[in-house]
């Protein structure tokens, strides 16, 4: 995990219209990175409509917002085609950038250990410095709590 006030670390990596997203070229404005594990699963799809019913809010708040997982480009596009998204998706194939995040954790379901992504979100500020982060986020009424941080920035 990251902390508050160090420098965001910087990635270009696919967004599901296939073009590239570097974040140092973003500067100037907040940046919304939520990590999520998985493409159309329960949660994940909430979170993803919540931040898309939003985005016009963010977008007047001056902030650009991405979800973020190790699912392919294919993976992101058929998801969002389906679940009829507007934030854009960043695939994160190799993990590096989940890495350097601290989201990618040992997690443990019904007594089995396995690795993958822990719920987190991240705003970074204009000057590309984490600002907030929401680690083991739950989904009901975390993107108005968001928007409602990045609002206040």
């Amino acid at each position: 995990m990251l902390d508050i006030a160090t420098p965001a670390p910087d990635f270009t990596l696919p967004q599901s219209d296939g073009t590239d997203v570097t974040l140092s070229d973003l500067k100037g404005g907040p940046v919304v990175l939520y990590f999520y594990p998985r493409d159309d699963t329960p949660g994940c799809t909430k979170e993803s409509i919540a931040f898309s019913e939003l985005l016009s809010d963010f977008e007047a708040a001056g902030a650009k917002v991405f979800g973020l997982s190790k699912d392919g480009v294919a993976s992101h596009a058929k998801f969002a085609a389906k679940r009829d998204l507007s934030v854009p998706l960043l695939s994160d194939e190799n993990g590096t950038v989940c890495e350097d995040y601290g989201v990618w954790k040992e997690k443990n379901m019904y007594g089995k250990k396995y690795m993958g992504i822990e719920r987190t979100t991240y705003l970074i500020d204009a000057n590309g410095d984490v600002a907030m982060v929401w680690p083991k986020v739950k989904v009901p009424g975390h993107a108005e709590a968001v928007l409602a941080a990045v609002q206040a920035l």
